[in-house]
């Protein structure tokens, strides 16, 4: 099981603000990464930058989530998505969580209600992570 909010806090401390600062960094990084792609396109991907963009980031994502339970921005800000018996991420479930956030990036609604609830809900958890039942924590030391 996850730690308990109400006698472990500090897994949850500063979470949302720290999930938006790694969400800001592995923007960036897929931009970078979409850049050193586009020669490979003969830069005919400048045509279908946002759909190169999509592709790019669900791969990374994936594969990030997959090998380390978390981004590469969320390594940095030391936090890590968990399952709800308090295991790393497996592959399946990168995917779904994944899915999950393509979903809501497409639909504002969902977006604003995943934000709503990382900001007012006991363990910091997104839409996509209460469905799936994993939540966003720090690391541990």
């Amino acid at each position: 099981m996850t730690p308990d909010p109400a006698t472990d806090p500090h897994f949850y401390q500063g979470i949302p603000s720290k999930r938006l600062l790694a969400w800001c960094l592995d923007t960036v990084l897929i931009v970078v990464l979409c850049i050193m792609v586009l020669p490979f396109t003969v830069f005919t991907g400048l045509f279908f930058f946002p759909f190169l963009m999509m592709v790019v980031g669900f791969i990374y994502r994936c594969a990030t989530l997959a090998s380390g339970s978390a981004t590469w921005g969320m390594r940095l800000m030391s936090m890590e998505i968990r399952q709800g018996d308090d295991r790393p991420l497996s592959g399946g479930m990168a995917i779904l969580h994944t899915v999950g956030y393509s979903v809501s990036l497409a639909m504002p609604l969902f977006q604003l209600i995943s934000v709503v609830l990382m900001l007012t809900s006991e363990r910091k958890q997104g839409l996509t992570d209460m469905i799936l039942g994993t939540v966003a924590m720090n690391r541990r030391l």
